[in-house]
Parts: structure tokens; sequence; C-alpha cells
């Protein structure tokens, strides 16, 4: 029974990434409807913590947007790529890497994208190097962002399992095992294919008069643009914001403290007819008693006030049109992950939460010899689901009901990135079209693709040196 339900969900998944957006969580609704109501599963719990976060996140992001903010933040980075064009195969990828970092989202490489691939032209670049690899970095960068859905996820997730770690601890992890991954693709993407001048491919667009005038006809170029000061207050207040979690996240003792009543929990088998206190000096805890503890205010919702109130003051001082906002990219991404990580992350762990015993079993002899083993399935569900936060919701618990320890779930974090495997994620199929050149491809079957190389690379690096980190500090 479980493999027929398993079956029900995988297949969900693989209908919704084929339609794609908002799909992959309604899709993965119809699974749920089926496990409830044909199968009788009792229903999971939908992961509201982390979508409150990324509802506050994008509607902060949005704002950034709509002002001109991000405009602005993308001309700094072409300005540098301009400035040293011979190595843009390694600048590339950084700037869409911290620009993830700052904004949370990876689709702020569709207005660089274009950029990237036209200097990369002008000089003689094969386009498909950095290209390919910066928007493969574009992705690295989200378990990197103290503002991403990936990485609050897994602290909010960590801290119910008892593995207590704030979001800069998994940041000085995360960050240079991600960057030396990056690093590694790009060093690969250098030297990759053949040079234009030995293309037969390029070569022949070069000699369509009319393909030759759409690569070279006009510059892909932001530098043109007026920038207001509105647009750099908000960038001003956005970073103030990412300055004021990380504050928070590192120095939790600032944060008030509110009274809680929590459930204390032991055994009494054997002291009956003994009073609470007598068990208590005894070191013994009586079952169904609870205790009135102080405990300092959630990082989650730190993290929502100060993305609203970020957000509120673009729109008051900064003059950000709320409908322009919700016209963006980064707003309009940002609700289709919404949709995706609630339909994905109630549908699987509706089914989880009623066979945990049962997986328990059958996973625990792998898991206590191989605990690392557990990357393998974090990125084989990423492969499917096309959402890193939606992977850490769905699976995290999961891998700590296995026993899994913490420091090894962060050593495996950014092996949540796999759905750069199938070439079907929008910033991937984007950076296919911006490349006028036609070096950036999706093969002919379908997995020889330009994005293959420097995303195992990335990811297989970034991995290992994750797993060293975080047994050397843990």
């Amino acid at each position: 029974m479980f493999l027929l339900q398993l079956l029900i969900v995988l297949v969900a998944l693989y209908v919704g990434s084929r339609y794609g957006s908002l799909a992959l969580g309604a899709i993965s609704g119809i699974a749920l409807a089926i496990l409830v109501l044909a199968f009788g599963l009792k229903p999971g719990t939908p992961p509201t913590d982390v979508i409150y976060i990324i509802v506050a996140a994008v509607a902060c992001a949005g704002m950034l947007q709509a002002s001109g903010g991000m405009d602005w933040l993308i001309q700094i980075a072409e300005r540098l790529l301009r400035r040293h064009p011979a190595h843009i195969t390694l600048f590339a990828p950084l700037c869409t890497f911290f620009l993830t970092v700052l904004v949370g989202t990876g689709h702020v490489v569709y207005t660089l994208m274009p950029i990237i691939a036209d200097i990369a032209l002008r000089k003689g670049i094969r386009p498909e190097r950095p290209c390919a690899v910066a928007s493969i970095a574009s992705q690295l960068g989200i378990t990197c962002s103290p503002i991403a859905a990936a990485v609050v996820a897994f602290t909010t997730i960590s801290a119910q399992y008892g593995f207590d770690i704030s979001i800069p601890r998994v940041l000085m992890v995360t960050i240079p095992a991600t960057l030396a991954g990056l690093l590694a693709a790009c060093a690969c993407s250098y030297r990759r294919g053949l040079d234009l001048d030995l293309d037969p491919d390029f070569q022949k667009r070069l000699h369509d008069p009319a393909l030759r005038e759409e690569m070279f006809g006009s510059e892909q170029t932001l530098l043109n643009r007026e920038i207001s000061p509105d647009a750099r207050r908000a960038v001003g207040i956005f970073f103030a914001a990412i300055i004021v979690i990380v504050v928070f996240a590192s120095f939790q003792n600032l944060l008030p403290s509110y009274p809680q009543v929590v459930p204390v929990s032991g055994a009494t088998a054997g002291f009956h007819g003994i009073t609470p206190t007598q068990l208590a000096q005894l070191g013994i805890v009586q079952e169904g008693l609870t205790q009135c503890v102080a405990k300092p205010l959630k990082m989650n919702i730190v993290i929502q006030v100060v993305m609203l109130v970020a957000a509120a003051l673009m729109v008051i001082c900064c003059k950000a049109s709320p409908k322009k906002a919700v016209a963006g990219a980064v707003w309009q991404s940002g609700m289709v992950a919404v949709v995706a990580i609630y339909g994905i992350a109630w549908m699987a762990d509706t089914l989880f939460a009623n066979y945990m015993a049962d997986i328990q079993q059958m996973l625990s002899v792998i898991v206590a010899d191989y605990p690392w083993s557990i990357a393998i399935v974090f990125f084989t569900v990423s492969v499917l689901i096309n959402s890193q936060g939606a992977v850490v919701v769905s699976m995290l618990p999961l891998a700590y009901s296995l026993g899994i320890p913490g420091e090894v779930l962060l050593g495996v974090f950014p092996s949540v990135y796999g759905y750069f495997f199938i070439p079907n994620y929008p910033s991937d199929i984007a950076t296919v079209n911006f490349d006028r050149s036609g070096t950036t491809v999706i093969g002919k079957y379908l997995l020889n693709h330009s994005f293959m190389m420097p995303g195992l690379v990335s990811v297989g690096v970034a991995t290992l040196v994750s797993m060293l980190l975080a047994r050397l500090l843990y």
C-alpha cells in the first residue's frame, strides 16, 4: 500500500513539473486528496511558518524591485562585468550568486543574463561558458541567503528537533562551501566547448545576415537607465533589514522574552504516592506536568516583522508602487514558490507521517552506517520538485526522524539543489533564450545540456566542503 501511495506522489510531482509554475503545487493537492479521501490517511501539517516568511520576504524584495533598487544593484554588477570582460566566466557567476544571497531569490538573474551573454559575445568568448554557470550560481546562492526560505526552514525545523542553530552559523558553513563549488565550476567552464571561431554552428549563424543582426545589432545594457534617489534609499532600507535580521539571529538575548507553558516529561513508574516535589528532588519528573519558562521571540517572527517593516518603509519613503511590485517578476516567482511549497510539503508530510515507523525501519540500517547518503535523497527529490525550500520543508523532518544528526544534515545542505538536472527550470530556459549565439543549449537527448556539468561540479564540491566544515565546527 505504501508503494502504491508513493507512486501516486511521484506521478503528481512528475505531472506538476511538466506543467510548471503554479501547477506543481496544485497537482500535489490532487495527490493529497487521493491519500486522504481514498486511502484514509491522516492529513499532515502544512508548513505555515515557512510560507509566512516567504510572503514577507517576497513582499520586501518586490517593493525593492518596484522602487528601482534592483536595477541599481544590477547596474553595479554590469559595471564590474564590463570592466573585466576577459574574465566574465568568473565574475558573471559571482555577480548572480551574490545578487541571490542579497535578495533571497534566484529570479533576479533574468535582467542580468542578457547583459552577460552580450558582453561575452562581443569579447569573442563562447557565451555558454559564463551563461550556464551564472544560471547555476543564481540558484546556488539560495542556501547562503539569510532571508531565503530554504535557510529559514532549515533553522526552524532543526530547532524543533533539538539542533538549535542560528542563521549566521548556517551561513558560516554554506557560504564558503558553496563558493568553493562555484569556483570549481567556473574553472571547469573557462575552456569549455569550441571557441567561437572554431564552432561550425556559430559560424553558420554568423554568416546569416538576419541572425548576425540579431546577435550584434543592439547592445544589452542597463547603464543608460537613470537611477533615482528613491531607488538608492530603498536599497539602503533593504540592506538595513538584512543586517537587523543577522544581528538578532546572532545575539538572540537582545530579543524580548515571553512566558510559555511547556510540557515536562519523564518516568514516574514505581513512584506512586510520592509528591511531585519529592520526585523533583530525586531528579525525576512526573508525566503530564507543565512548567512556565521564558523563551525569546522566535526568529521566524523576527524575520517576518522586519521584512514587512522594510516593505512599508519603501512604500512610504521611496515611492515604491505596490501595483508595480505585484506585477514584477520577484513577486510572481515568490508566490509560485509559496503555492509549490504549500502543496508539495503538505502532500509529502501526509505520506511520511503516516508511515514513519515503516520508513525508519527500512532506512535505519543504511542511514546508521552512511548518514551522508541522505544527500542523495535530497538531490533526487529536488530534481522532481524544483524548489530548495520545498525539499527542506518536506524532507528534513524525515531526516531527523531517521536519527541523522543535525551537523550531518547541515553538511549535506547544498545537495537540496538538483533541479538543474532536468532543464525545465525557468532561469535555465530563459538563459538558453537570452544567449543569441546559440551556444547555450538543451541537448538532443535532454540530459546533455549546458547546465549539467557546472551543476554537478558545483553541487558536488559544495556538499563535500560543507560536510568537512560542519564536521570541523560541530
